[in-house]
């Protein structure tokens, strides 16, 4: 259909020109000289430029130290020591160890790579537990500054009367609840002198709770050494001294039991004389007190001369109006209220509605309980006090601090959860070495005794792992391959179950559902009270596990004394019995002057014409040897046997290789 034009061509709309009625729109034109040329200039102009010496780029290479955190990835590494990732990966794959740019590294991998590829930079590998060292300073004016109670530790050696001692001065009874009457955790609680008050922690004295007793030293102002007069200076004691020294507090020396008929105080004094403790009515500068701690005698004076130290030589202030902060002496997951932890508050003021954090662990304080088991809004410098609100039990030792929001604790607990977990990965992802698979081959295939623990106190678990892993042994050892606080869960016994594990309760017991799962997956599930305990039965674990010992017991001996050839079985020994027995099959040696010249078993024992199963001393018998016809007049056959005989103690010698 044509339009109006007389054309067929479609009608379109017209475009509205731009600038308006009776403008026409502008053309752009690009004018490029580069362009107009011909197009063999134009490279030839581009062949030059390349040609043309470029002036180099100068390349500083970094110096200086430089500080890395344990479980480094090789990305980070790579930036902190200014060398080139590939060049890491293909220094680690010369050591046969492939990785990846945002895999971890251990400490030796990390050290060995600085070492190598980047020697002159002083490296320094900066690890979790460094971080918890690190003293928190904190500048508080004068006008802010307040006294606050002494801290006191009570350390020494066990079953000197620690506990009894405490619970003579707060009248209360403690040590009727520890097992075996071992204390096995921290305990905090406050008494009062004179309108004083005196905060005491007690600290066990067993030596599997070393880092327990180390704990209560670095957060304490004064250490009471308790020491009993009937048994004197014992290796927990010295060890408690060492305690209190590193933590550069003073020693108050309590002198216990002095009611006992043996007791002899001068001799407790003599013998710390030699640690250095005078004391000071002999001239030094130790303040001793003779007390009894069952009869309550003398406390008073004890309680004065703690106080007299802590006038004399600290000044102990804190500010109350800051924020809350100070140490986790310990936690443990209770099964009504959840994560309880146990905090000595240092500086400021700790009130229910803070926002806390603890190591990997946050929360927001829903309670708090003072010593004696009462409900807390608040609890200041030097008190200890009980939280409820962690997400859960925080780690003990770790310094707890008051936050400006939930949101700001969860994040902070939340990097310091991924930098451990990335330490210890690291730690855990160590290859094996050629020299280290070489021992093993030679020493043969190591036995494992899998544990699942699981105790009441984060500090108790501590002590039973630190303990087992002193139990050293070539052919067994023990590995934890899961520790945690609360009761015995369907959990645990899963994972036993796939590892092939035992569960060890310490002062924990699973529930019905957790022992009904064991007895359908056959795990086994041992409880303890006492931590004595629980170290003997896992040595007598690992004797069991024991290859048993081979030991060679002789039978008796015979003298060749005529050879009988026999066509279709070879030669026979014509003997006498000179002791013993001989008996067929047996294990024999064939001695000629009195050197062996083989070894073999005796394969046929006749007496006269018939078989014989053994022949006696003084009788006579005729003997083929198995393998063996070289049997000459005047030989000796000794026969034995070797028996294997089970092992009872780990310090008995590994079985010999066999040849």
């Amino acid at each position: 259909m044509a339009n109006e034009s007389g054309s067929n061509r479609p009608n379109r709309p017209m475009r509205p020109r731009q600038g308006g009625p009776g403008q026409r729109r502008k053309r752009r034109v690009v004018i490029d000289n580069a362009a107009a040329r011909p197009r063999d200039a134009r490279q030839q102009q581009r062949d030059r430029e390349a040609a043309r010496p470029k002036t180099p780029r100068e390349v500083v290479a970094p110096t200086g130290p430089v500080t890395v955190q344990s479980g480094v990835t090789v990305r980070d590494l790579s930036q902190a020591l200014g060398v080139p990732a590939p060049k890491i990966i293909m220094f680690m794959m010369g050591l046969g160890k492939a990785v990846t740019i945002t895999q971890t590294l251990a400490d030796d991998e990390v050290e060995l790579i600085a070492a190598e590829l980047a020697p002159e930079r002083e490296l320094t590998i900066k690890h979790a537990a460094d971080e918890d060292e690190e003293p928190e300073a904190f500048e508080d004016s004068e006008a802010d500054l307040v006294p606050r109670p002494p801290v006191v530790t009570i350390m020494g050696h066990v079953d000197h009367g620690k506990t009894t001692l405490l619970d003579a001065i707060r009248k209360t009874s403690v040590v009727t609840t520890e097992a075996g009457g071992i204390t096995q955790h921290i305990g905090a609680y406050q008494v009062e002198r004179n309108g004083r008050k005196i905060t005491f922690l007690d600290t066990p004295g067993h030596e599997a709770f070393t880092a327990m007793r180390a704990r209560g030293a670095k957060v304490t102002d004064i250490a009471v050494l308790v020491v009993a007069a009937d048994d004197g200076v014992m290796p927990q004691t010295k060890e408690s001294i060492s305690h209190a020294r590193a933590a550069d507090v003073p020693i108050v020396v309590a002198v216990n039991k002095v009611d006992v008929p043996d007791a002899d105080p001068n001799r407790v004094r003599s013998e710390l004389s030699t640690e250095n403790l005078q004391p000071e009515e002999w001239g030094g500068t130790t303040q001793f007190s003779d007390v009894s701690a069952k009869q309550a005698e003398n406390l008073d004076d004890l309680l004065e001369k703690v106080l007299l130290v802590a006038d004399a030589e600290l000044e102990l202030t804190a500010n109350p109006k800051a924020e809350a902060s100070g140490p986790i002496i310990e936690s443990q997951l209770d099964v009504g209220r959840g994560p309880v932890a146990t905090m000595l508050v240092h500086r400021g003021t700790l009130r229910v509605g803070d926002a806390v954090v603890a190591g990997d662990a946050w929360g927001k304080v829903r309670a708090l309980y003072n010593f004696r088991g009462d409900k807390v809004k608040e609890a200041k410098p030097g008190d200890p006090v009980e939280i409820l609100g962690f997400d859960k039990p925080p780690p003990a030792g770790e310094l707890c601090r008051v936050v400006e929001s939930e949101r700001r604790a969860r994040e902070l607990a939340n990097a310091r959860g991924e930098r451990l977990r990335r330490e210890q990965l690291a730690q855990g992802s160590r290859g094996v070495s050629i020299e280290g698979l070489f021992e093993q081959m030679e020493a043969g295939a190591v036995q494992d005794l899998n544990l699942v623990l699981k105790g009441d106190v984060v500090g108790s678990v501590e002590a039973a792992v630190s303990e087992l892993g002193k139990i050293q042994h070539p052919e067994v050892r023990v590995n934890v391959i899961h520790q945690g606080v609360g009761g015995i869960t369907e959990g645990d016994i899963m994972l036993a179950s796939a590892s092939g594990a035992t569960v060890v309760g310490f002062n924990v017991r699973p529930n019905a559902e957790a022992r009904a799962l064991a007895e359908r997956e056959g795990v086994e599930i041992r409880t303890y009270r006492v931590i004595y305990q629980l170290t003997e039965d896992i040595e007598q674990a690992l004797v069991g596990m024991l290859r048993p010992v081979e030991k060679e017991e002789t039978l008796g001996e015979a003298e060749v004394r005529a050879l009988f050839k026999v066509s279709r079985l070879g030669t026979i020994a014509g003997c006498m019995v000179t002791s013993g027995l001989v008996r067929r099959g047996a294990q024999a040696r064939v001695i000629r002057d009195g050197t062996v010249i083989n070894e073999t078993t005796i394969a046929q024992l006749k007496r006269f014409k018939d078989d014989a199963r053994e022949v006696s001393e003084g009788f006579e018998c005729g003997i083929l040897l198995d393998g063996f016809n070289d049997v000459k007049e005047g030989d000796v056959i000794e026969a034995y046997e070797t028996r294997a005989v089970e092992r009872t103690t780990l310090d008995e010698p590994a079985p010999a290789a066999s040849s």
